[in-house]
């Protein structure tokens, strides 16, 4: 009798395109397909509360595609290579497929399973060329994301994206599987998961769903990505990031729409980007890139974190942000820029402190891209945009014409008249119960710019 393989699944929750599952398959065994809730391993981020609602989805949209093809997907809960290991008891099997991850637990989970005694064979296939392939001429990775780009483009296109099986080989008989529904991913009062139902499909067909979308309007990405106010932009950062689509099906998807996709797939590229950066340094998560940073003088502030958090900060456009984000799990792009620029520079909050909120509030939360995304706001990471350059949140709102996006999110100031609609006055706050700015920008400015001088002399020793 031969001995079935594991398809050990983690953010790789698709059938196409998965190279895993391809070689799983060709071994010639049977395949049985699990997924592992790990949150007991030492030093294991545990997913946030929105990626759990989305987890829950994924994970049901999975089980019914392995269903259609004559398989099941088994779900243990635990330390991964303790489950695992049990599980391979179950079943009498020995080897293990997977696709490489490489956040830091990850790779200690990868370790630990190799430890347990079990045969881990790990494929590529959740980005555009295998994370610490793309080197200079010296052999070290990229700090700098222009050059990196560059050079990623020598390797590209990537691959032809694999097909999805029609079969999958099916053990003589099943393990024991727990139920999703036990898991408790979902929330439950206050149901605060009720806009996300409305906004997103999870799972592999939800994904080539938003592919098929985000073609028709691919063409014109340049133009319309940094408006709030429209659809201009993928979406597909939450399928993404739970590996419900690969980076190589969406670049197949749209590089040959013309106009200027180029510049998504130079984006789709900062995922590549961002996920080296973690290969080199784990805890970009944690500590700044730029050890000059481990003196920076940041406020602690919790009321005006927390006014920052409800969408309450007296800027329309960072709080149509907020509530956006609370609401559906996302938020726009450039926003992101916005009201993560407002908590840094102009409330002086440690950036680890934003940086949390959106690993638990995102259903795309990320922890390479989050990360190194803080830190640019931060000016701390190894590729930053400078701390002196702060952003002017009216000014941006303007720019992008958000009008139409505050009058969504923002609803006390739907009727308020255009000429307010960015800055609204005095008057129009009060009567509106809107708040007043939590500090203006000029101040905000002077006082991160002080921040910034006072880190200089405490580096200098001055």
């Amino acid at each position: 009798m031969i001995k079935p393989v594991l398809l050990w699944l983690r953010r790789d929750l698709r059938l196409a395109d998965q190279p895993a599952l391809a070689a799983a398959i060709e071994s010639g065994a049977p395949v049985i397909p699990v997924y592992v809730l790990d949150d007991d391993t030492p030093r294991h981020r545990a997913m946030g509360g929105a990626s759990r609602w989305w987890l829950h989805g994924s994970l049901e949209s999975l089980a019914r595609d392995l269903e259609a093809l004559g398989s099941r997907l088994i779900l243990r809960r635990g330390p991964c290579h303790t489950a695992l290991a049990e599980l391979a008891r179950d079943c009498g099997a020995q080897e293990i497929h997977a696709l490489h991850h490489h956040e830091p637990w990850w790779i200690m989970a990868e370790r630990a399973v190799a430890k347990a005694g079990l045969t881990l064979h790990l494929h590529h296939g959740n980005y555009l060329a295998p994370p610490g392939s793309v080197v200079n001429g010296a052999g070290r990775p990229y700090r700098i994301y222009t050059p990196f780009w560059r050079a990623l483009q020598q390797q590209m296109p990537p691959r032809p994206p694999l097909p999805a099986p029609d079969r999958l080989p099916a053990p003589i008989a099943w393990p024991v599987s727990d139920r999703l529904g036990d898991w408790g991913l979902l929330p439950r009062r206050p149901d605060w998961a009720a806009g996300f139902r409305a906004e997103w499909t999870p799972g592999e067909g939800g994904a080539a769903q938003r592919l098929a979308t985000f073609a028709d309007h691919a063409s014109r990405y340049e133009a319309e990505r940094n408006r709030p106010a429209i659809e201009g932009t993928s979406r597909l950062s939450p399928h993404l990031a739970f590996g419900e689509i690969s980076p190589a099906q969406c670049w197949h998807g749209v590089a040959d729409l013309g106009g200027s996709v180029a510049v998504f797939l130079s984006e789709l590229a900062w995922r590549d980007y961002a996920q080296n950066q973690i290969v080199s340094i784990p805890d970009y998560g944690a500590r700044p890139a730029n050890p000059d940073y481990e003196a920076f003088p940041w406020r602690e502030d919790a009321e005006a974190l927390h006014a920052w958090q409800q969408g309450r900060t007296g800027y329309p456009i960072v709080d149509a942000g907020m509530r956006q984000l609370w609401h559906t799990g996302w938020m726009h792009n450039r926003v992101r820029m916005i009201v993560a620029s407002l908590l840094i520079k102009h409330l002086g909050v440690d950036w680890r402190q934003g940086e949390q909120w959106f690993w638990d509030t995102l259903v795309d939360a990320d922890y390479a891209q989050n990360a190194v995304n803080w830190q640019w706001s931060a000016g701390s990471g190894v590729d930053a945009n400078q701390f002196v350059r702060i952003m002017a949140p009216l000014t941006q709102s303007e720019k992008f014409d958000a009008s139409a996006y505050i009058r969504q999110w923002v609803p006390e100031l739907a009727e308020v008249a255009e000429g307010e609609i960015h800055d609204p006055s005095p008057l129009v706050r009060r009567q509106t119960g809107y708040p007043p700015m939590i500090i203006a920008h000029r101040e905000g400015r002077e006082r991160a710019l002080a921040a910034y001088a006072e880190m200089k002399r405490r580096v200098g020793g001055g």
